[in-house]
């Protein structure tokens, strides 16, 4: 990375996948990176206090209003585990509540890391953009829900992807025009029921869609994948991000989850962006980005046989992306309620109150069911009450066990 001086980094969701990563980095590269404020749910405040005296850390914000003060003594603790005397380390500022997170996307840094999960990151996402300070975005929710309304206040170049498949598309764009480009083909692993169909996936339990066969993230997001409704908000999020319709974006189904998308282009040249499934590579690509950051993780070891597949998605069993575009294409409100009715079902489902089979098919009732207006300009109301009725009308759908139900194709 060119210059003297560090970028100076905001991370939201430090204590998640995305966060610890990418904090684990920049201890690598202390010269390239200076970490300025952290936040965190409220969930685990030890960890929290943790990263923040490692980084030295100018705030720290955390969603829960009512751990201000275990947060505090965390510090304390800390601090005492470390050895430090009294007065030898500064408490860092805290603040707190739902709107925290977005208070540090305004603060003047060079790099936001949105690692939120959720829609919940979609304030901070609008936030970090009016700043006019580079996105690293992991956060696909809060561009999906706020489609047209984030993409408006993006100048160009400024949101930077942090998912693995939307930054191998921009590694593989470089190759190349977006004149010259005839579709994007975005991989998924296929999850833990690859080959299943869906007669199969009937009894499927939490703890088997939480095993994720080539990736370690956070529950919701496995389960995502499990049933494919990430890849489904990933296809909103490539046409979003690079403007191509929907139907010139492709999802191929690759196990070895080593090619992680590929752009082919009108002359019939294909390029694809290789690497193991680590995480690390993208999170420093979008901190340093447009620069590489050296080792940031290891490469393919061409030493060794190997082989990759490629197979079609099988629509029937894994309708999720089907109705991602639908809800892409229907535009307005319609993401935000797609993903909003998903939290919630999600949730049902890992409580044991909803199958695994009844989340896309509950979904798809509540997009079916939303009637999306004709908006002259969407606003972020809309979004938000569209959300909020999304989530209700989730909540009466998985209000009572549906798990001896059969759910029928």
């Amino acid at each position: 990375m060119s210059g003297v001086n560090p970028r100076s980094v905001v991370i939201l969701g430090s204590t998640g996948s995305i966060g610890t990563q990418a904090l684990e980095l920049i201890s690598r590269n202390r010269e390239r990176f200076r970490v300025l404020a952290i936040s965190g749910g409220g969930h685990r405040v030890g960890l929290l206090a943790q990263q923040a005296l490692d980084f030295e850390v100018e705030v720290v914000a955390v969603a829960k209003a009512t751990v201000a003060q275990d947060l505090q003594l965390a510090f304390y603790a800390e601090a005492k585990r470390r050895g430090y005397a009294q007065g030898q380390f500064r408490i860092p500022k805290i603040i707190t509540g739902p709107d925290a997170s977005a208070e540090l996307a305004g603060m003047a840094c060079d790099v936001v890391l949105n690692g939120i999960t959720g829609s919940v990151g979609l304030q901070s996402t609008l936030v970090a953009l009016d700043a006019g300070t580079t996105l690293a975005l992991a956060n696909k929710e809060s561009l999906v829900v706020g489609g047209p309304l984030v993409m408006k206040r993006a100048k160009p170049g400024q949101i930077v992807p942090v998912d693995s498949e939307h930054s191998a598309l921009a590694q593989c764009l470089r190759a190349g025009t977006m004149d010259e480009v005839r579709r994007l083909v975005v991989t998924a692993s296929g999850g833990p029921f690859r080959g299943r169909t869906r007669a199969e996936m009937t009894d499927v339990t939490p703890e088997q869609a939480a095993q994720h066969p080539t990736w370690d993230m956070g529950p919701v997001i496995t389960i995502n994948s499990a049933n494919l409704f990430n890849k489904g908000l990933e296809v909103i999020e490539a046409h979003l991000l690079y403007g191509l319709p929907m139907d010139r974006i492709e999802v191929v189904v690759h196990p070895q989850s080593i090619v992680h998308s590929m752009v082919e282009f009108f002359d019939g040249a294909t390029i694809a962006q290789a690497s193991p499934p680590d995480m690390r590579l993208p999170i420093a690509l979008a901190l340093g980005w447009p620069e590489r950051i050296p080792d940031a993780a290891a490469g393919c070891d061409w030493t060794k046989a190997s082989s990759w597949e490629f197979e079609p998605l099988d629509d029937e069993a894994f309708p999720a992306v089907q109705l991602a575009r639908e809800a892409g294409e229907r535009g307005g409100t319609a993401p935000a309620v797609l993903n909003a009715a998903n939290e919630v079902c999600v949730e049902a489902f890992r409580q044991g109150r909803l199958p695994f089979l009844g989340i896309i098919d509950t979904v798809a009732r509540i997009v079916t069911e939303h009637d999306v207006p004709s908006y002259e300009e969407l606003s972020i109301d809309d979004v938000l009450a569209a959300d909020a009725w999304a989530r209700t009308r989730a909540r009466e759908l998985t209000a009572t066990d549906q798990r001896r139900e059969t759910t029928q194709a």
